[in-house]
Parts: C-alpha cells; structure tokens; sequence
C-alpha cells in the first residue's frame, strides 16, 4: 500500500488495543472481532451502523449479553485448566476463601472489553491527526524521539480526550462555584473543559509536545477513579507512534468521520496516506 491511502482507524488504531486485550485475557482469535464490535456497540451505541434501525436499549442488551457469554466461556475454560493469563488469575484468586461470581467477572470483563480497547483507538487516532495538523510538534518529537515520547504522550492524551462526560454521585454536601450540590445528586464531569481550561494550561487551543506539566485529566483526576489502565495505555501510545513514525515518517491523516455522541470522543473512520 505504500503511497496509497487506507482508513487508519480500520487497519492501524483499532489493531493494537484489541490485540493487547485479547493476549491479556485470552480471548480465541476467532472472536475478537465481534468482542470488538460488541464493546464498540457499547459506547457509540448511537451510531446508526450500530442500531441499523433499532431501538439503542436493545443494541445495548445485545452487546452486553454477548460479551457476558464470552465471559463466562472464558471463566468456564479457565477454571478447569488455568493459563498464563489475566483472567486465569482473575477468576482463580481468592480471598478469604472466596472467589469473584459469574456475575462480578462478567462486569469486569465488559470493563476490560470497552475501557481497555476504544479509547486508546480514540488516541491513537486524534494523535495521528494532531501530529498531522501541526507539523512543527510531529517534526519536534522526531528529533528526539526516544527522550521527547513521554511528554509526547501526555499532550495527545489531552488533546484526544477520548472520554468526555462521565457521572458521578455526590457523597457529600459540597459547594461548586456558588451551587450546592447535595449527599446523593448527580454530577457529570465534563473532561474536554478540564483539559482546555486556560487556567490550567497555556495556550490549550495549541498541541505542544513538550508541555510540562501537564496535569490532564484524560485519565481521571486521580483518587479511587483513576484509569487501571494508564500505563498500559502509555505503552501502546508509545510503542505504535514509534514503529509509525519510523517505518513511516511521512504519514499524514484526512478528515475524520466522527461517531455522534457524548460519552466517547470518536472517530469512525479516517483516511490516511503514506
């Protein structure tokens, strides 16, 4: 394909998460596509290639049945004849003599399915764009690719922002800015305003690949809700723009197709030459 075009979140970004969570977990190759597809129904369930004409409560129930069923597959298996893998310790570990339900492993399955593939796809691919759209910073990190990276990362973390609301229930009275916010209500965290505020960051309309520090919260904002996955998710940042950026430094992104929605910031498709 070389000096052709093909749609980069197909063939590249969407590649590297799943497969790192199948190796992980475990999860047969012939089932990792439609645990992909189930954990993307999941959260672009707005998405009309996901509903193709149906209600999303059930598009929702679909997916998340089917990714029960292979949990509980996967558990089945592992019980009986344990690998060398996450979910072989996971439904085998006991603590005080007990060991994790069907159900508790089937959630935490579907949390691996969701949190650990689509949005690092998400980075990856508002990453590629980025460095597209601001030459200067891509030419920057190139320079010094093996020492710059770390900082690299963090600034496309932010700028991606691939998960941008999510709810919260108030434990206690507190209150935000004048509002009162009382023990039990509902708060919903907007990350995108968080990771563009001007009295956080300099300039946070620029992709500046060195800043530091960069107190983003594309992750969380740190406490018990922070990203299990964090550093997994620095790994595969830096290890696929590594292997991108040299084997094809002059790699550019077209206009993505956005997935509509809330919750994720995704993109669906988008073209790319080298």
């Amino acid at each position: 394909m070389a000096g052709g075009g093909v749609d980069f979140v197909e063939h590249c970004a969407k590649e590297l998460p799943i497969r790192t969570l199948s190796d992980m977990v475990g999860i047969p190759e012939a089932d990792r596509e439609r645990v992909a597809h189930a954990a993307d129904a999941l959260v672009s369930w707005a998405d009309p290639r996901y509903l193709n004409g149906r209600e999303p409560l059930a598009v929702l129930f679909e997916n998340q049945m089917y990714l029960h069923q292979v949990a509980a597959s996967l558990a089945a298996e592992r019980r009986d004849r344990p690998g060398d893998d996450l979910f072989s310790a996971l439904v085998n570990a006991e603590v005080d003599g007990d060991r994790l339900a069907d159900a508790d492993v089937a959630a935490f399955f579907v949390l691996l399915a969701v949190a650990g593939n689509d949005t690092t796809r998400q980075t990856i691919s508002h990453g590629l764009k980025a460095l597209t759209d601001f030459p200067g910073e891509k030419a920057w990190l190139l320079a010094d690719f093996g020492t710059r990276i770390g900082t690299a990362v963090e600034e496309l973390v932010r700028w991606a922002t691939p998960v941008m609301t999510f709810r919260r229930t108030a434990a206690a009275d507190f209150e935000l800015g004048g509002q009162l916010i009382r023990v039990g209500e509902k708060v919903v965290m907007f990350y995108a305003s968080g990771n563009w505020d001007e009295d956080a960051f300099c300039h946070p309309e620029r992709l500046d690949l060195s800043r530091s520090p960069n107190p983003h919260v594309g992750f969380g904002g740190g406490g018990v809700h922070f990203c299990l996955g964090a550093h997994l998710a620095r790994a595969q940042l830096r290890a696929i723009f590594g292997e991108l950026l040299v084997q094809l430094p002059d790699i550019q992104a077209g206009d993505p197709v956005y997935v509509p929605g809330n919750f994720v910031h995704a993109i669906r498709s988008m073209p790319c030459t080298f």
